[in-house]
């Protein structure tokens, strides 16, 4: 008897739509913690990039964390920088948040810095992003070496739910329609916690802005995206989205 009722219990569960847009292939997988840092700089100097370059960086890598840096692609008035730090799981992104302090190496040399810019703030605010990966994408892929041009799209949702079904929307069938003209995948996050919730993240890269233009012309007449766009389980799933077209810096892992 229990033994039946177990049979049906499990066969109602496989029913069940789940949550995250999840892929039942890929549950086995680690998925990724990403921490986007958005820096609005109040100048436009290199003090953040040389701490970020010759302290900061060193002492994550240390703890076997890379990071992703860039700036955009094109800058009006103050700079901005975009950083991404990439940890295999939550408890070591707390582990290494929570120790980093520790490091008497990092705090020796990062102490010029901090000196400095408590009197001369270097930068106006940062914006932090916690960022779960994707199930498709569970793990960051890395660009090839000829990686000229990045592009991070952002998208808000009107609620969870719609939140879910545009992770959703992406995991069964957007990212395969990048795949075929050309947007080459970094990585994608849903929005764990950040200053604007429920909302999604992803990175995408391209060989330069020739190539950045001409694979998002494709995208939008392929017969693949205009197959989903109007479906009725997509519909109101997003209420605004940021495009941002950056740089790789000198010093960036990604």
């Amino acid at each position: 008897m229990k033994r039946r009722h177990f049979i049906k219990s499990a066969g109602l569960l496989a029913t069940v739509p789940m949550a995250n847009g999840m892929l039942p292939a890929a549950t086995h997988v680690k998925k990724e913690i990403y921490d986007w840092r958005i820096y609005t700089l109040t100048t436009n100097d290199d003090v953040l990039d040389t701490f970020y370059r010759e302290v900061l960086i060193p002492a994550y890598n240390r703890k076997k964390i890379k990071v992703g840096a860039f700036k955009l692609y094109e800058e009006k008035d103050l700079a901005q920088r975009f950083y991404l730090f990439v940890y295999p799981d939550i408890t070591t992104y707390y582990n290494v948040k929570r120790t980093i302090w520790e490091d008497k190496t990092f705090r020796k040399a990062a102490q010029a810095f901090y000196d400095k810019s408590a009197v001369n703030p270097v930068y106006k605010e940062f914006e932090s992003y916690l960022c779960e990966a994707f199930d498709k994408i569970p793990q960051l892929k890395m660009p090839d070496k000829d990686r000229g041009l990045f592009h991070l799209r952002h998208y808000w949702s009107p609620n969870e739910e719609a939140n879910q079904r545009k992770v959703k929307m992406f995991n069964e069938a957007e990212m395969d329609v990048f795949d075929k003209v050309g947007i080459h995948p970094v990585c994608y996050g849903d929005v764990l916690a950040g200053p604007h919730m429920p909302a999604l993240m992803y990175l995408t890269w391209y060989k330069d802005k020739a190539t950045h233009d001409a694979s998002w012309g494709a995208f939008g007449k392929h017969p693949g995206w205009l197959a989903i766009k109007d479906l009725p389980e997509y519909a109101h799933t997003a209420t605004n989205n940021t495009n941002r077209i950056l740089l790789p810096l000198d010093y960036s892992q990604i």
